[in-house]
């Protein structure tokens, strides 16, 4: 079935959002007199969300009795600070605008509530171009449950076998594969260093945004 729309995830796969992260961490640490993280350790848990990365930057287990009030703090900066240095990953613009070239619609499936995404889609000027932006507000069930994807196929009204997911964890490959999508897996993205792309069951594993080119080339002309 020919290929028409190309779905990704967004942190780690889009685009570049640690640097906002680590910023915020840094932050938090400034005020309690606390000298910075090596920026890398906080990095490698971007994947695991606001808890790993309170966790990490604290050294704190999430079970402390500081833990909650801390992670709130660290959501609230973050509101204010998600769409300062975050920018596209190298060769995402060039393959957007392969993408529209082709006239494949793209759109965007993640887990990141919508007070987030929404401001980062419109700061990097995505928000027009992007067919759909499916959020955890939109379904009852957030990946790797399928219902995500199933719902950005419907608005694009598309077979899921018409549509290939792009994600940098095993939770978007899972959820890809249940909703009968083809799924394309990133090393790029914010991958626990114990972690290993390859071992996800995804159609395709990649390096770089440019190496989509290929497959969607082979997929355009039906090959």
């Amino acid at each position: 079935m020919r290929l028409r729309a190309v779905l990704f995830d967004m942190d780690g796969t889009l685009v570049d959002s640690a640097p906002d992260f680590i910023a915020v961490c840094q932050a938090m640490r400034a005020v309690r007199g606390m000298a910075p993280l090596e920026p890398q350790r906080i990095r490698d848990q971007v994947s695991g969300g606001a808890r790993a990365m309170v966790a990490c930057t604290f050294d704190l287990d999430p079970e402390h009795p500081e833990f909650d009030a801390l992670r709130r703090e660290f959501l609230e900066r973050y509101q204010a600070h998600c769409a300062v240095l975050t920018r596209p990953f190298d060769g995402i613009p060039e393959l957007l605008a392969d993408l529209e070239r082709a006239r494949l619609r793209w759109g965007v499936a993640t887990n990141k509530p919508l007070h987030y995404a929404e401001p980062i889609m419109q700061h990097l000027q995505l928000a027009e171009r992007a067919a759909v932006l499916v959020c955890p507000e939109h379904v009852k069930r957030s990946k790797p449950d399928p219902e995500m994807l199933l719902l950005a196929c419907q608005q694009l009204g598309l077979d899921p076998r018409e549509v290939l997911y792009v994600g940098d964890d095993a939770r978007d490959i899972e959820a890809g594969r249940a909703a009968g999508t083809r799924t394309v897996a990133v090393r790029y993205g914010y991958i626990h260093p114990d972690d290993n792309p390859g071992h996800w069951g995804a159609d395709l594993v990649i390096g770089h945004p440019s190496e989509l080119r290929e497959v969607l080339d082979r997929a355009l002309c039906g090959c």
